[in-house]
């Protein structure tokens, strides 16, 4: 057997065969895929209106019964029991944390209060699990002293996980955010340039970016509702820099204020603004480009190079077994 396939590894006819195979393979696969292949967005808008009907269905039938609505999501009671009992507003309560949440997408009471009710429970629950699992169920040979510096480790961490999940929720957020931002100022500058104003270019906006990204579609929406009520639409600019805490759209917002107060053209700013945006996307596009070499080394030394010397002396030594 093992001669058999020293032997064809050595016949170029074989050889020459099988990758004609290979290619011939390829190349039907890579011309019946689109004709196989699902459109998933078109299956994604008809799942969102068939759910957005049930919704509306819901909620008439809510109506007709007289039940009382709320757009505000409110907190669950055990947590608001346990943040009331302990003071954890007075205790635990920082302003930073609801900017935090509003960049993470968390607006209302509810969250808040969630937010305060983890950060008493995380610690105490990985305390109590690493105090378990250490005293009770394995022995790691160490001293006593040396499994409490253990477990007020993990007491440690469980106070910062929910700042952690936090911190992690509003990166994928902004990430979001920064991608689609140049052409949501593209598709802006189109709507004021039409003679929108801004208040309806926002609207706009609004609805078109959401394929692209649901979050700054959410953001470009409650301005559009704060540049409607407030009286200083400065405020709203600011509010929507605040909560996405993204460099970009706090020069557009800061642009956007003195276009104005000045009443500088805003087509030309909002011009000038979309093309830095594009800048910056391109521009970390190339530092994560420059990036990947040192981060592919390991990986290539690991799993590529011992890959590579299998195959290129593998059948030598097939053939010194072969001999012997």
């Amino acid at each position: 057997m093992l001669d058999f396939i020293v032997q064809k590894l050595h016949d170029t006819r074989f050889l020459a065969a099988l990758l004609a195979a290979i290619a011939a393979s390829a190349t039907v696969i890579t011309l019946t895929m689109p004709l196989i292949s699902t459109d998933s967005l078109t299956r994604r808008m008809k799942a969102v209106a068939i759910e957005r009907e049930r919704i509306r269905q819901r909620e008439r039938e809510r109506m007709a019964r007289g039940e009382k609505l709320s757009l505000r999501q409110s907190p669950r009671q055990y947590m608001k029991a346990v943040v009331d009992r302990f003071n954890l507003t007075k205790h635990l309560g920082q302003e930073e944390a609801r900017e935090k949440l509003l960049q993470a997408g968390y607006r209302g009471q509810a969250p808040y209060v969630a937010y305060l009710f983890f950060r008493l429970i995380a610690p105490l629950a990985m305390m109590v699990a690493s105090l378990v699992y250490l005293f009770a169920i394995v022995d790691i040979g160490q001293p006593p002293m040396i499994k409490l510096g253990i477990c007020i480790i993990a007491t440690y961490v469980g106070m910062q996980l929910p700042w952690l999940y936090l911190k992690n929720k509003i990166q994928h957020r902004q990430i979001g955010i920064r991608r689609a931002f140049p052409d949501a100022l593209d598709l802006l500058l189109i709507c004021v340039e039409s003679g929108m104003s801004v208040e309806a270019a926002f609207k706009k906006v609004s609805q078109q970016i959401g394929a692209q990204s649901v979050a700054l579609a959410e953001e470009l929406t409650l301005t559009t509702a704060e540049l409607s009520y407030l009286q200083d639409r400065k405020q709203a600019y600011e509010n929507l820099a605040r909560r996405t805490d993204l460099d970009g759209v706090k020069s557009v917002c800061l642009a956007l204020q003195q276009a104005e107060r000045y009443g500088t053209p805003l087509g030309q700013t909002l011009r000038v603004m979309a093309q830095e945006n594009r800048d910056m996307r391109m521009s970390e596009a190339e530092k994560r480009a420059a990036a990947l070499p040192p981060k592919l080394t390991v990986p290539m030394i690991l799993f590529f190079l011992p890959v590579l010397f299998v195959v290129i002396l593998g059948p030598a030594a097939i053939r010194v077994m072969a001999m012997q």
